[in-house]
C-alpha cells in the first residue's frame, strides 16, 4: 500500500505540472459537460448510475466501484470567434473595429487520474485529480485598441484534487463526501483601454500569470428505490478561493474569483442486464460570484469601477442543465454509450462586449462513447467523443449603440481513459 501511495503521489505531481501549463476549457458555461471518459460518453448524465466514472462523479458511488485506478487524457478543440457589425460612432462612444476575428490556440490537452481503495466491504477512500473548466481566448488583433499588446484575450485554468470517503448506509444505499482542494490561474492581455474605468488601473491587464488556491466540499447520495430504479443527488458548495491580487483592478471585489456552487439530481433505470437509461437535472449558480455575474453598465463606471464590489463582470446568469444518457452492454466485452445535454444560455445578449473574452455560449452537446474490457483482470479501455453544436449570442455593443457584436463557438473533444 505504501508503494501504491508513492506512485499515485508522484503521478499527482507530474499532472499538476501539466495542468499548470495547459489552459483548460469546458462547456456548461465553464464547467465540464462531463468528467472521465465514461461520463462524457453519457453527456455528463449518470449521477444515479453506480457504474459511472471515478473522476468527479457522485461521491456516494465510489464504494460500488471497488479497488480501481483510472488515468485519462482528453484532446479538446474549441473554436471561438466574434463579429462586429456597424461602424464606430466616434468619441465619447467606444466602438470596435468592424469584422470577424477568430481566436487562436485551438487544441488543448486535458489529463485526469484517480484511485479508489476499499477500506472494507462498506466503505472506500479515493483521490482524484482533474480539470474543471476555464476560459481561454487568444485573438490575433488589438480588439480594444491596446497599443502595448498585439493580441487580446484571457487565460483561466482550474485544477482540483478530490479526496472522497464513500460508505454504504444500507445494502443498496450509500453516502459520500469529497473534500475539494482547488488551484486556478489567470492572465489577461490587451485591456489597457479600460484603465480609466478601473479602481486599480495598475492591476488590470498584462500582469502575467496570477495564481489562487481554495477549497470546498461535495456531498452525494445514491440509492435503489425499486428494482433497477436508482436515484442520485449531489451538492457542491461554492469553492472559496484566494484573490487574484495582480488583477484586483479587473475582477469585482478586488480580484475575487470564487467557483460557484452546483447541485444535481437524477434517475437511472436498468431496463435489463444490457440496457440502462438515465436523466439528470443540474443547476450551476453563477450568480454566487460577482466577478462572473455582475452586469456591465457603462453609465455606472464612475461609481462602480472595474475591481470594485459592484464592478462589471461577465453578466452570466444561473443555468439549468438537462442531461440524458443510454448505455448498452450486450455485445461480449463491449459497452456502448450515447448522450445529449442541453443548458440554458449563461450569456445575456446585453453582455456581449466583455464576453468577447469569455464566449461560453454553448448550449447543446451530442456524445458517443464505448468501453472494452481486457480479459478478467479488471482492466478496460474507454473512449468518448463530444461535439458541442455551434451556438451564438448577438447583441448591441453597450458602449456604442451603433454596433452589434455576435459571439460564436463550437467544440470537439476526444477522451481516452484506462482503468485497472
Amino acid at each position: 500500500m505504501k508503494n501504491t501511495f508513492k506512485i499515485v503521489f508522484s503521478a499527482l505531481i507530474v499532472l499538476a505540472g501539466i495542468f499548470s501549463t495547459q489552459p483548460v476549457k469546458a462547456t456548461d458555461g465553464y464547467f465540464g459537460v462531463g468528467y472521465g471518459a465514461q461520463n462524457k460518453g453519457l453527456a455528463g448524465a449518470g449521477i444515479a448510475w453506480y457504474q459511472n466514472s471515478l473522476i468527479n462523479g457522485n461521491p456516494a458511488g465510489h464504494v460500488f466501484l471497488g479497488k480501481q485506478y483510472q488515468v485519462g487524457v482528453g484532446f479538446f478543440n474549441p473554436n471561438r470567434e466574434y463579429t462586429v457589425t456597424g461602424n464606430p460612432s466616434g468619441a465619447p462612444a467606444f466602438g470596435l473595429t468592424p469584422g470577424n476575428v477568430k481566436s487562436d490556440s485551438k487544441l488543448f490537452l486535458m489529463p485526469s487520474m484517480g484511485a479508489n481503495w476499499m477500506i472494507n466491504e462498506k466503505s472506500s477512500f479515493s483521490a482524484t485529480l482533474f480539470g474543471n473548466g476555464g476560459m481561454n481566448t487568444d485573438y490575433p488583433t488589438q480588439t480594444f485598441y491596446d497599443q502595448s499588446s498585439s493580441t487580446t484575450g484571457v487565460n483561466l485554468g482550474q485544477m482540483f484534487l478530490g479526496l472522497t470517503y464513500s460508505r454504504k448506509i444500507a445494502e443498496k444505499h450509500s453516502f459520500g463526501v469529497t473534500a475539494l482542494l482547488a488551484y486556478q490561474y489567470f492572465e489577461a492581455k490587451g485591456l489597457s483601454a479600460f484603465k480609466p474605468m478601473s479602481s486599480a488601473p495598475d492591476k488590470l491587464t498584462d500582469k502575467g500569470q496570477d495564481n489562487a488556491f481554495g477549497y470546498g466540499v461535495k456531498f452525494g447520495y445514491l440509492g435503489e428505490l425499486a428494482k433497477g430504479l436508482h436515484l442520485g443527488a449531489s451538492y457542491q458548495t461554492m469553492l472559496y478561493m484566494s484573490e487574484f491580487d495582480d488583477y484586483a483592478g479587473l475582477f469585482a471585489e478586488q480580484g475575487d474569483f470564487n467557483i460557484p456552487s452546483t447541485w444535481t439530481v437524477g434517475l437511472a433505470y436498468e431496463i435489463n442486464e444490457d440496457w440502462a437509461v438515465m436523466a439528470d437535472y443540474k443547476v450551476i449558480n453563477y450568480t454566487d460570484v460577482a466577478s462572473v455575474s455582475n452586469k456591465m453598465d457603462p453609465m455606472a463606471f464612475a461609481t462602480a469601477p472595474l475591481g470594485s464590489d459592484k464592478g462589471a463582470g461577465f453578466g452570466w446568469q444561473d443555468i439549468n442543465v438537462w442531461k440524458f444518457g443510454v448505455e448498452f452492454a450486450g455485445v461480449d466485452t463491449w459497452t456502448f454509450r450515447g448522450g445529449y445535454s442541453h443548458t440554458d444560455q449563461p450569456v445575456p445578449n446585453s453582455e456581449v462586449m466583455f464576453n468577447i473574452l469569455a464566449p461560453g455560449v454553448i448550449e447543446d452537446h451530442i456524445t458517443l462513447g464505448c468501453s472494452k474490457t481486457l480479459g478478467d483482470s479488471g482492466k478496460a479501455l474507454h473512449l468518448a467523443l463530444v461535439y458541442a453544436l455551434p451556438s451564438s449570442v448577438k447583441g448591441m455593443n453597450p458602449m456604442d449603440p451603433a454596433q452589434t457584436i455576435e459571439l460564436e463557438m463550437n467544440q470537439f473533444e476526444v477522451e481516452i481513459a484506462f482503468t485497472f
